[in-house]
């Protein structure tokens, strides 16, 4: 087994484990704000997936959609921090 191989299932246990953490602070989260934090590292994670996935691949159009994943999830975040302050999404 080659370093690259090693490391690809390292990287790969490793983003398991912390969706697992993720998931289990979206159920249990003492409030909405660190859920909405769990859900923003969960897209994260999801990134870091499709990443693996295209080293292993070689496809390269794995990184367009993990760069669109990131910024969705990036203004799906801003979205709902407005919405639980109060805000509206004009203000």
């Amino acid at each position: 087994m080659t370093f690259f191989e090693t490391a690809i299932i390292v990287f790969f246990v490793g983003l398991l484990i912390c969706c697992a953490l993720c998931l289990h602070r979206i159920a249990r989260g003492p409030s909405a704000p660190d859920r909405m934090v769990a859900i923003d590292i969960l897209g994260t994670v999801a990134v870091g997936f499709i990443v693996i996935l295209m080293a292993v691949t070689g496809k390269a159009y794995l990184l367009d959609v993990a760069l669109v994943w990131a910024m969705i999830s990036f203004i799906g975040t801003l979205a709902l921090a407005k919405h639980l302050s109060g805000k509206n999404l004009n203000d």
